[in-house]
C-alpha cells in the first residue's frame, strides 16, 4: 500500500468559504474523506495544511525523504513566488505532483508561471477538487 501525503498551502484551509465561484463550495476535509474511501485499498492518504512557507518546507523535508511514496502539493500563491519550495522539492526522494483547483492559465498573468513545476513530476490544474484525485491516481 502506498503512502501519499497531500499538502495544502496558504488560504486553502478556507475552501468552501473562499471565492466559491473559483474554488467551489466544498471544504477540503469533506473531499478528503471521499478520496480516502476511494483509495482505501491502494493508498494511505495523509493531509497537512499550513499558511506558512517555512512550515510547508519543514513538512515536505520530514515526509518526502523516505517516509512517503508520493506528495500531492497545492502550494497556493507560493507556487508563483517560492524559490525555497522549489529547491526543497528538488531534494526529496518522493515524487511531487503540483495541483491547482482552478485553471491558473485562465486567470491573472502572475499565476501563469510556477516556481515549482520544473521540480515536480507533473502538474494538474483546472479540474476543481478532482485535481487532487487525478494526482493521487498518478502516484498510485
Amino acid at each position: 500500500m502506498k503512502k501519499i501525503l497531500i499538502v495544502n498551502g496558504p488560504n486553502l484551509n478556507l475552501l468552501g468559504l473562499r471565492e466559491p465561484e473559483i474554488y467551489g463550495g466544498a471544504s477540503f476535509e469533506s473531499f478528503l474523506g471521499q478520496l480516502r474511501k476511494r483509495y482505501a485499498d491502494l493508498a494511505e492518504i495523509d493531509y497537512f495544511q499550513s499558511n506558512c512557507e517555512g512550515t510547508l518546507i519543514d513538512k515536505l523535508q520530514e515526509e518526502g525523504l523516505g517516509k512517503v511514496d508520493g506528495i500531492v502539493l497545492n502550494a497556493g500563491a507560493y507556487t508563483h513566488t517560492s524559490i525555497a519550495l522549489g529547491d526543497c522539492i528538488r531534494t526529496l526522494s518522493a515524487p511531487v505532483v503540483e495541483v491547482h483547483i482552478s485553471n491558473v492559465h485562465a486567470r491573472e498573468e502572475f499565476r501563469h508561471h510556477s516556481m515549482l513545476a520544473a521540480a515536480c513530476r507533473g502538474v494538474i490544474c483546472g479540474f476543481g477538487l478532482e485535481s487532487y484525485r487525478l494526482a493521487v491516481e498518478a502516484l498510485v
